[in-house]
């Protein structure tokens, strides 16, 4: 049977991972097809925080930091599991500054290092005072043309009211309310809905920033060098022939088609978050597909047809732990990253009782939850609980400050409890009155003292980076004093699996024997993950899409560029 197409590489997946290792194979002289099963383009990535891990970056020095890619390697490898090779850690730490370089010089994303503390930094190899983590500035969506109206939208955890793009420096303006912040924001809305007569046919906020600055950076690149990315064409099954994975089976604009891929094809199309069933039998730990904050299209295809393939797989049981909020009606999880630090906040399970350090990173809070509902059935869900004093300094997820409890959505409100005292919150949430006004009662007594002997919170640099910078001794400490009383369902859940097919230092995807498997590379959630089960600093997800995705690309072209 012959050909429908014939290309060089074929990218399976438009997240970043795959739309680098597209760019890079383009640059290389390759003919590049990207194929993307979804309506609309930029897959997780698009909805996230863009945020990449990159040790010892030409931007962290300029910064002042000095870094070096020995201390990054000590520093996960310490954290990520035993079975993940030396190999790919220290391939993903010797080329991510590279890699970053190379995305600099040859498209229009700007990367910056921030002061963002390594989430283990007390480790061996961490960094207390961060920059390793990278965030994009915003981009200018008008040069995708069309293209912006089929960009992924951000999260809405990642995004002011479902539409409005914002930059990580301005979400401290608005949340802490800073000098300047109602001007900041009523310009930030003028822009927004006069850009017209854009706004008259889309909702599309052009200023693409985080996620969106990311993977419309990569596509305007992209289309620069005439590298097409095929909607609604979801891949069917792989190809093999010769003891090689020659290319794939799509079915794009209702034709079936047999698609060859010359060099190789990259599998780079996410995760199985949002399939149940892959789940139940590999995840059992992370059970609610609901919650993931996962896009609805990471349903593990591509890791399905790479173990048809032969390929084996590696830590499927893992995922991107994280506590989120779930708001009747959406078909994902909000990740909640800021609110837990913030002073005058605590988070209970069914017994009223706190059980973890609120502040610690996601993934830690994340695998303290899911470990909680494992062991003891009483963590799904948990209970963020504040009083007055926080609800109108703080968002809580979805629930805003200043916006009156019967103006928040519906869907906010359904799952919002409200109490005059803690006893009275604490029937609506079917806790003892008593275990939580115990449990408020001493956190208050030490809140107000600035510690917390039970669980530390606030003692680690990262718990403070979240916390109210304005509130001593400690930032994230503060009594919980002022009614009426607030109760909002937590749940634990992820942003993604990060089990997958087991690949090699350069990407390639290995067999059940331990060999490569000719013309199959994976990146991304795809793959499993350099890091184990761990979650080192803010970027270990997309940074080795992104570094692991231009690894490939080179290999299978075989080029210096």
């Amino acid at each position: 049977m012959g050909w429908d197409k014939e290309v060089d590489v074929i990218v399976v997946g438009s997240g970043a991972g795959g739309l680098l290792s597209a760019l890079v194979a383009a640059q290389n002289h390759a003919d590049v097809l990207v194929i993307e099963k979804e309506k609309l383009w930029g897959g997780t990535s698009a909805t996230s925080g863009a945020g990449i891990w990159i040790p010892a970056s030409d931007q962290a020095a300029a910064a002042g930091f000095h870094d070096n890619v020995d201390d990054a390697f000590a520093y996960v490898r310490g954290l990520s599991a035993d079975n993940v090779p030396d190999a790919n850690i220290r391939a993903y730490v010797s080329n991510a500054a590279s890699m970053l370089r190379w995305m600099g010089e040859h498209t229009p994303i700007d990367y910056q290092a921030f002061p963002y503390p390594d989430y283990h930094a007390e480790n061996p190899g961490g960094s207390p005072t961060g920059y390793r983590t990278h965030m994009p500035l915003p981009i200018d969506g008008r040069q995708l043309g069309r293209d912006v109206e089929t960009l992924r939208f951000a999260s809405p955890a990642a995004s002011l009211f479902g539409y409005l793009n914002w930059h990580f420096d301005e979400t401290y303006v608005l949340l802490f309310r800073a000098p300047g912040w109602q001007m900041h924001l009523a310009k930030s809305l003028a822009r927004y809905w006069l850009d017209l007569p854009f706004r008259l046919r889309s909702r599309k906020d052009r200023r693409l920033t985080l996620g969106n600055a990311l993977v419309g950076g990569l596509r305007i690149a992209l289309n620069a060098r005439n590298v097409p990315v095929w909607l609604e064409t979801p891949m069917i099954e792989l190809i093999e022939e010769g003891g090689r994975v020659a290319g794939l089976v799509a079915r794009h604009k209702g034709r079936t088609m047999r698609i060859r891929a010359r060099r190789g094809v990259v599998l780079a199309a996410g995760g199985f978050d949002k399939n149940q069933a892959m789940r139940d039998a590999y995840a059992p730990s992370y059970p609610r597909a609901l919650f993931s904050g996962g896009i609805a299209g990471n349903t593990g295809d591509s890791i399905r047809a790479g173990m048809a393939a032969g390929a084996a797989t590696l830590n499927m049981q893992s995922a991107w732990a994280a506590p989120v909020f779930y708001v009747p009606g959406e078909d994902r999880g909000r990740l909640c990253t800021i609110e837990r630090a913030l002073p005058g906040c605590i988070m209970v399970n069914q017994s009223g009782e706190r059980y973890l350090n609120e502040a610690a990173s996601y993934h830690i809070v994340g695998q303290q939850m899911a470990a909680r509902q494992r062991e003891h059935g009483d963590a799904e869900p948990s209970w963020m609980i504040f009083d007055h004093g926080f609800r109108h300094k703080y968002p809580m997820g979805p629930l805003l400050p200043l916006v009156p409890d019967r103006l928040q959505s519906k869907g906010v409100r359904k799952i919002m409890r409200k109490g005059r005292t803690i006893a009275e919150l604490a029937g609506k949430i079917g806790v003892d009155p008593a275990k939580l006004a115990a449990t408020v009662a001493r956190f208050n007594d030490n809140a107000a003292k600035g510690t917390d002997p039970d669980f530390h919170r606030g003692d680690a640099a990262y718990d403070k980076m979240y916390g109210d910078p304005r509130v001593t001794p400690n930032p994230s400490l503060a009594p919980i004093t002022k009614g009426p009383f607030y109760a909002f369902p937590i749940h634990p859940g992820d942003i993604g699996t990060n089990g997958g097919l087991l690949t090699d230092e350069r990407a390639r995807v290995m067999d059940r024997e331990g060999k490569p498997i000719a013309g199959l590379y994976a990146v991304g959630n795809n793959a499993a993950s350099a890091m184990g089960e761990s979650y080192p600093g803010a970027g270990v997800t997309i940074g080795p899409a992104l570094t692991f995705g231009y690894i490939a690309a080179r290999d299978m072209t075989g080029a210096n560029n």
